[in-house]
């Protein structure tokens, strides 16, 4: 029996995949921040059937509510996730809330830059351990592959003075494909995926939408998305046959690394300046 651990594991993707494993008979750990969703989906998955002969999926059910732009919620969330699980075998970054607009947190980060890679690099440097106590460990970070090499601002990364929606979000897809090279680094069996869905998918679709946008990506991903069950059946296939090392996916689809020309020099200039904000 595997250890999955699935942020944004109550909503749409997220909880797709936790319904799938939940059935497959592994445990499976969903941080999110309603409790309610995680007893429905646990609900649906124990009616659905739960393994052979295993534990029932009530036992193999975990929620830790957390909102992953808080750093100091992401650090609480590590400590559990180690003090609870001596191994870990699947980190799956999937957690979501899109701002078309700059802020800041409690805390003082940007928003956006807090919960798409601060959060994700203290998970994945957090539970290296665990997750290195696996015999095929991966992590799939659901940050879609392909930004281009110099969208970092390594001076201004909460970006005070600029701040475009697609700045922002090239900026933060670009971190996480650096996540990567420092994650696979320190453990060279890790598999590191990059992964983003082949086209729409329909969810609650979370964030700051104004209601002309939310109506609209409504009614496209009810006419032309992909219900969450199908988007993730090739983000299962990469789950269940990791190879070690980087990758980047579209559906199942594989896409080349945006490997820039200094990039071991920008992974490092990356951590230094987050270990130093942190």
């Amino acid at each position: 029996m595997r250890t999955i651990v699935i942020t944004g594991g109550t909503d749409g993707m997220g909880a797709a995949l936790a319904h799938h494993y939940l059935t497959a008979g592994d445990r499976v750990v969903a941080i999110g921040r309603d409790r309610a969703k995680f007893e429905t989906l646990v609900a649906k998955a124990s009616a659905t059937g739960g393994g052979d002969a295993g534990p029932p999926v009530a036992a193999r059910a975990e929620f830790l509510a957390a909102d992953l732009s808080s750093v100091a919620e992401a650090r609480r969330t590590v400590g559990r996730l180690t003090e609870r699980h001596p191994r870990i075998d699947a980190l799956v970054l999937a957690a979501s809330f899109v701002r078309r607009r700059r802020h800041l947190t409690p805390e003082g980060h940007e928003a956006s830059w807090a919960l798409f890679f601060l959060s994700k690099y203290l998970l994945v440097t957090g539970v290296a351990p665990v997750l290195a106590a696996a015999a095929r460990p991966v992590v799939v970070n659901a940050a879609v592959p392909g930004a281009r090499p110099d969208a970092i601002d390594f001076e201004d990364p909460g970006m005070a003075t600029g701040f475009t929606f697609a700045r922002s979000n090239a900026q933060q897809r670009r971190a996480n494909e650096l996540l990567g090279v420092l994650a696979t680094g320190l453990d060279p069996d890790l598999a590191y995926v990059t992964w983003g869905p082949a086209r729409l998918v329909r969810s609650g679709f979370a964030g700051e939408f104004g209601t002309a946008a939310r109506l609209g990506v409504t009614v496209l991903g009810g006419l032309l998305g992909q219900r969450p069950a199908t988007a993730v059946r090739p983000l299962v296939r990469l789950l269940d046959d990791p190879a070690p090392g980087r990758a980047a996916y579209r559906g199942g689809t594989r896409r080349p690394l945006a490997a820039g020309p200094r990039e071991a020099e920008e992974c490092a200039r990356l951590t230094a300046l987050v270990e130093a904000t942190l």
